[in-house]
C-alpha cells in the first residue's frame, strides 16, 4: 500500500510517498480502508522531534492519528463491528499511521461514522472532539451558566469547543482576527475578542475555567481572567506530574516534566486555580457520544481545505502556517 513516511525528525524534511507492507490485524483489531484523514497540530510536532522523549516511535514512520473509512477485515474476537461497516477513529498514541491507505486499529479505538456527515467532515472530528471532551467534561466538569474561554476560537480545537460549550450551557468568550467574527459568532461565542488589537486579559473577568491552547505567556495572562476557584487547562502545555503519571514515565523524566510546570502551577497556586495539563487519550466509547451530538445536529464539522493524498505535504504546510479554519483534510479514496 501507499503511505507517506518520514525516516527521521527534522523540522525541514519533507514526508516522502513509499510503497510499504499492508498491515496485518490482531485477533482484537479491525483492517481499515482509509477514505479521508486529518493533519493535527500533533502530526507535524512529532515530524519536528518536539515529543521525542514523551513518545519514542520508531523509524520509518507513518504520522496521521485522525481516520474516516470502511471496515474490509475484522479480528477473530471483534464484537462490534463487521465488514463493510463506516467508522471514524483517533487511533492510538504507537499505533498511528492515517497518512496511507490502509490501517490495523484495535476495536476499542472505533466508533460508527455519523450517518449525516461525509468522509471527510468524519476524519475532521476524532482528535479535536475528544481533546475537548475529555477537557470540559471529564476534567472541568463544564456547567451550565459557567464562563468558559476558549482561544483561537476559529481553529480546529476551537470550533469544536465553542460549539460543545454551548450546549452544555456555557457562556463563551474566545479569540480570533476580525475576518473570523462571523464564523464563532454563528459557532456560538458570546464574546469575540480580535487578538491583534485587543487584550483580552483586559476585557475578561470572573471566568470559570480556560482551555489554553497558546504559548506560555497566553497561559499566564489566562490566570488573570480566572475567579478564584477557577479551572485552567492546557492542552499546550507545559506538561504536569500528573500527566507523566499517566503514561508511566519514569522517576528522573517525571521530576523533569514536574520542573517545567513548576512556575505555571505555582502562578496558578497563588490564585486558587487549578492547572493541569490535557493530552488527550484516544477513546472509542467517548467518540460514539460525540457521534451522536453530530447526527443530531448539534456539533458541525468545520472544514477549512481538502488536499488529495498526493498533496499531503502540502496540507501539513498549510496547517504549519496557523491559518486554517477549522480542520484540514487529507483525501486518501
Amino acid at each position: 500500500m501507499k503511505a507517506f513516511t518520514i525516516k527521521h525528525y527534522s523540522k525541514t524534511d519533507q514526508l516522502e510517498l513509499t510503497e510499504v507492507p499492508k498491515p496485518k490485524i490482531k485477533e482484537n483489531e479491525v483492517l481499515v480502508e482509509i477514505y479521508s484523514a486529518s493533519v493535527n497540530q500533533l502530526d507535524s510536532k512529532l515530524k519536528n522531534g518536539e515529543f521525542k522523549l514523551l513518545l519514542p516511535y520508531k523509524f520509518p514512520l507513518i504520522l496521521g492519528h485522525d481516520v474516516a473509512g470502511i471496515v474490509v477485515t475484522v479480528g477473530s474476537n471483534v464484537k462490534n463491528f463487521k465488514v463493510g461497516d463506516e467508522i471514524f477513529s483517533r487511533v492510538p498514541d504507537f499505533q498511528i499511521g492515517t497518512f496511507a491507505e490502509f490501517i490495523a486499529i484495535d476495536e476499542n479505538f472505533v466508533a460508527p461514522k455519523p450517518k449525516n456527515i461525509s468522509m471527510e467532515e468524519a476524519a475532521s472530528i476524532p482528535l479535536v472532539g475528544l481533546t475537548v471532551w475529555q477537557a470540559f467534561i471529564e476534567k472541568a466538569n463544564l456547567k451550565k451558566g459557567q464562563k468558559v474561554f476558549i482561544q483561537a476560537g476559529s481553529g480546529g480545537v476551537g470550533t469544536f469547543a465553542i460549539q460543545l460549550a454551548k450546549h452544555l450551557g456555557a457562556f463563551v468568550a474566545t479569540t480570533t482576527s476580525e475576518k473570523n467574527f462571523e464564523l464563532v459568532k454563528q459557532l456560538g461565542a458570546d464574546v469575540v475578542i480580535d487578538y491583534k488589537t485587543q487584550d483580552f486579559e483586559n476585557t475578561l473577568t470572573d471566568y470559570d475555567l480556560v482551555l489554553n491552547s497558546q504559548d506560555q505567556k497566553t497561559l499566564e495572562k489566562s490566570l488573570r481572567i480566572l475567579k478564584s476557584g477557577a479551572k485552567l487547562i492546557s492542552i499546550s502545555g507545559p506538561p504536569d506530574k500528573d500527566f507523566a503519571k499517566e503514561i508511566g514515565l519514569n522517576f528522573l523524566m517525571k521530576l523533569a516534566i514536574s520542573l517545567l510546570s513548576f512556575k505555571t502551577k505555582k502562578l496558578a497556586k497563588k490564585q486558587n486555580i487549578n492547572y493541569s495539563f490535557l493530552f488527550m487519550q484516544a477513546n472509542g466509547n467517548q467518540l460514539t457520544q460525540i457521534s451522536k451530538l453530530i447526527e443530531s445536529g448539534i456539533i458541525k464539522p468545520i472544514i477549512d481545505k481538502i488536499f488529495p493524498f498526493e498533496q499531503t505535504n502540502d496540507a501539513i504546510n498549510y496547517v504549519e502556517s496557523g491559518k486554517a479554519k477549522g480542520k484540514i483534510i487529507i483525501k486518501i479514496k
